[in-house]
């Protein structure tokens, strides 16, 4: 009982640490050097961290009200861990927002590559095939073809864009009417999708074998009141705006420094995208080693079908709010917002094959096997490559 309440005051420890760690990035230390932008950054990522908790147990508890199973119980908590990530990136994008958009993609390859390694610690059968938990084999593989599609698309209109621009004004740009629209229309996707998961997934079934991974009906205990869910809620929100410009912060430090260096942006991108997904590496990492893996590996599929239909097109909204009333610049006469070029456009089309090599591996037998493990693996190491040599 004791270890039950010290894992759930966990938050609690994490939200102070940060905040004492924010404090000294703000008052003790005045230069924008190194040494404040890394004590801001790791403030404000555990902040994040602490606030991402406290959105998991408002989720958690309004499941266990529902009594919905641990699959989509575990999908609900990662898409509420989100709340914090997109509050820390709307300060990124204010601060960097070319880079911030860039970051915002790049989280999808990190997330692929997570899921490929999170398959390797997965049980395995005598032909050393993972078995994957019905619903996400029965609706993530939708949105990885859907992902696939959707990265192909947008990467061929901006390389058109960009072939077929004959002006000498830079308006091979998306525009903020373009990121409106683009946003929208892939939300749509991502409630649909929530929408069906809940419909189809949210009582208990049965595996189709016994290696079969469970996914285990929450059991019934103390329900959490409405008021508790709303508090943890709130204050979740609230202390996520700390850590969120904490984060910009030192995004905006970063980039500057090694821009002075002479390293490009895409490699400061990169630096800040694995910063950024560490959230979700803890909560898969966390309920790995609890043996909830329905749990865990709804948030390793969610960290990549979440980039592009909740993060990305969240992200192309606030960018073009941000332009539309002038928080930030636009970057030529026509309202462009997003510059096409070969990071950003990179960015994007590269997303195709990760998404395409994922699902035909998970979509084909619903396991995942050394093989196609580690493909996705080499596929995140070669575009990781391209974009740092090339980009």
């Amino acid at each position: 009982m004791s270890e039950k309440n010290q894992s759930s005051k966990q938050w609690l420890w994490l939200l102070i640490i940060g905040l004492v760690l924010v404090a000294i990035g703000n008052f003790v230390f005045h230069e924008h050097g190194w040494l404040k932008g890394i004590v801001l950054g790791v403030g404000g990522l555990i902040v994040v961290f602490a606030s991402s908790e406290m959105m998991i147990h408002a989720v958690d508890g309004y499941a266990k009200r529902k009594k919905m199973n641990s699959f989509v119980a575990g999908t609900m908590a990662g898409l509420s861990s989100n709340i914090p990530e997109l509050v820390m990136l709307a300060f990124v994008l204010l601060a960097t927002p070319r880079v911030g958009f860039i970051v915002t993609v790049l989280t999808l390859h990190v997330g692929a590559a997570a899921f490929g390694l999170y398959c390797g610690m997965l049980p395995r059968d005598v032909e050393g095939n993972a078995e994957l938990p019905k619903p996400l084999v029965g609706l993530s593989t939708d949105l990885y073809a859907a992902a696939a599609g959707v990265f192909f698309s947008i990467g061929v209109i901006m390389l058109l864009m960009k072939a077929f621009t004959g002006t000498a004004d830079a308006s091979a740009a998306l525009t903020i009417s373009d990121l409106y629209v683009f946003g929208v229309i892939l939300l749509l996707i991502q409630v649909v999708a929530v929408t069906r998961l809940v419909k189809r997934f949210s009582k208990e079934h049965k595996p189709e074998s016994a290696d079969d991974i469970p996914v285990e009906q929450n059991e019934d205990g103390h329900l959490m009141s409405m008021a508790t869910i709303l508090s943890f809620g709130i204050a979740g929100l609230l202390v996520s705006i700390i850590g969120g410009h904490s984060v910009g912060e030192f995004a905006g430090i970063l980039v500057h420094k090694l821009e002075a260096a002479g390293y490009s942006q895409m490699f400061g991108a990169i630096i800040l995208s694995v910063f950024a997904s560490a959230g979700a590496f803890v909560m898969i990492g966390t309920a790995h080693f609890q043996k909830k893996y329905s749990i865990a590996m709804a948030n390793a599929s969610g960290a990549i079908t979440q980039v592009p239909f909740l993060v990305l097109p969240i992200a192309m909204i606030i960018l073009a709010g941000l332009t539309q009333f002038g928080f930030i610049p636009a970057i030529n006469t026509t309202g462009g917002v997003v510059p096409i070029d070969i990071h950003t456009t990179s960015a994007i089309l590269l997303g195709f094959p990760s998404m395409l090599v994922l699902w035909k591996a998970v979509q084909d037998d619903g396991k995942v096997n050394w093989v196609e493990t580690m493909t996705m693996i080499a596929i995140f190491m070669l575009v990781i490559y391209l974009l740092v040599a090339h980009g």
